[in-house]
């Protein structure tokens, strides 16, 4: 029988002791005993448990002395207390302090291993999510954020990393798969918040109509539907960090309820009388401009203010190509060790496509293009032959367009559309095709397909249909 965890039963009787013992080495349990508080403490010195099964009443060191020695050292030990009748309130008492649950005398077989496994499950929950936040918070520090020479990111993260110990406002400024959320989450690991809540949201992923309730929660009867009150995740996160991705995308309305948040730190449930006292920091990110959407009346000024107070700019991959190798190189070791190869380097050939790549998708695109490639590689060397068809096809050329320049010169601005209508054109209106041929994200098309009024029905052509038949 597989091993389902550890136990030490701590206990002054010997025969309850290994009747507890045999109990649980039969439902696949690693069981250790020890007979006063004093050897439970020793044992659990060199050796690590999941749960400890203690008696309340003992000579010396009783189980509620044993239980706060214990949490003093091990945040994650589930400890369940044993106790007669007349001392019930003793065990619920101690459940205060830190107890998971605790038992009556005589013991109920089956009400012991439901109990022990949910303590012991819960055990294991714990020591999984601490260690998973230790190793986020190692790859969040700032000196493993730093990969390659690039200055412009390079300041970035010196900026990011300045401003960590305050509670400022910060907006980050950056094309999709940039980082944006990793220099969010390195803010938030790095500052005083880092042992609360770091609550991201996609304000462009999530409906105009649900987003007001995610932020702020709803009383029961808000609306239809709402059949019990909702916890927001601004109060969810008091003491942390909120991380409002693509804060662009926000409706006009919420931003005023947002604005409000900002300079009152207090917010108001959705169908709520109450202002409930908030102490969140807001770090926000958009790779709109948003001065831009002011001018054309889509994001509040005053809030831009607001949130402005410390920006930080993130460049795209384009116009760091000389980080390329470096962070192919990271990924590769990175994404070798979740698939269990051994991939030692990457090849000068793939380096070259990789660098001469235009990288619509910035870092989030290469780190996908080497995972992948990863699992196509069955050798020691990354090899061009395992890259995606449109990078081995298609590499980025500068200078590839010739033109001249007219003596009277051009409107730049009708240059920019017309090149914008030909990509579009030419993937016969497939945004995603379009954003690809021109090198920019999806998104950015978009603004500047908005910005330039560029449709299809407008530019009198067949539709792809058509033009097949």
């Amino acid at each position: 029988m597989a091993n389902k965890g550890s136990i030490i039963v701590v206990d002054d009787e010997k025969g309850q002791r290994d009747i507890l013992g045999t109990i649980l080495e039969d439902e696949g349990y690693y069981v250790m005993k020890a007979g006063s508080g004093k050897e439970a403490l020793r044992i659990i010195q060199r050796t690590s448990f999941d749960c400890v099964l203690t008696d309340l009443k003992m000579p010396g060191m009783d189980g509620i002395q044993l239980m706060k020695e214990i949490l003093r050292e091990s945040l994650w030990i589930s400890i369940v207390i044993m106790t007669a009748h007349g001392t019930i309130s003793s065990a619920v008492g101690a459940m205060k302090y830190g107890a998971f649950d605790y038992l009556t005398k005589p013991l109920d077989r089956d009400e012991l291993i439901i109990i022990i496994k949910n303590a012991v499950d819960k055990a294991i929950l714990l020591r999984e999510n601490i260690s998973l936040k230790a190793e986020l918070r190692e790859r969040t520090r700032f000196d493993n954020i730093i990969i390659g020479t690039n200055s412009k990111m390079r300041e970035c993260v010196k900026i990011a990393e300045k401003i960590s110990p305050s509670s400022s406002t910060a907006l980050i400024y950056g094309e999709s798969g940039t980082g944006k959320e990793l220099i969010a989450r390195a803010i938030h690991n790095n500052s005083p918040r880092k042992d609360r809540p770091f609550m991201a949201v996609n304000c462009a992923a999530i409906p105009e109509n649900l987003l007001e309730s995610e932020l702020f929660g709803y009383e029961r009867g808000a609306f239809t539907g709402a059949f019990a009150r909702k916890i927001g995740l601004f109060e969810y996160a008091d003491g942390g960090t909120i991380f409002l991705d693509e804060i662009g995308d926000m409706c006009i309305a919420l931003q005023a309820k947002l604005l409000r948040t900002l300079q009152e730190k207090e917010i108001r449930r959705l169908g709520g009388t109450n202002s409930i006292k908030i102490d969140v920091r807001i770090i926000a990110a958009t790779n709109k401009n948003l001065e831009d959407e002011i001018n054309k009346n889509r994001f509040r000024e005053d809030l831009f203010y607001r949130l402005n107070v410390i920006a930080v700019c993130l460049p795209p991959l384009r116009e760091k190509k000389e980080d390329i190798p470096e962070l192919a190189r990271h990924f590769i070791e990175r994404c070798s060790i979740s698939s269990k190869k051994d991939i030692r380097d990457i090849s000068d050939d793939a380096i070259n496509l990789l660098v001469n790549y235009n990288w619509p998708g910035n870092v989030r695109q290469l780190e996908s293009v080497i995972e992948r490639a990863v699992l196509l590689t069955d050798g020691k060397i990354l090899d061009a032959d395992a890259l995606p068809m449109e990078i081995k096809n298609r590499p980025y050329q500068i200078g590839k367009i010739d033109f001249e320049i007219p003596d009277e010169g051009i409107s730049f601005e009708e240059f920019e559309k017309e090149i914008f209508v030909k990509a579009m054109m030419k993937s016969n209106w497939v945004m995603a095709k379009a954003a690809s041929l021109l090198g920019i994200s999806y998104r950015t098309l978009q603004y500047r397909l908005e910005k330039f009024g560029i449709r299809k029905e407008s530019q009198n052509m067949p539709n792809s249909d058509a033009s097949n038949k």
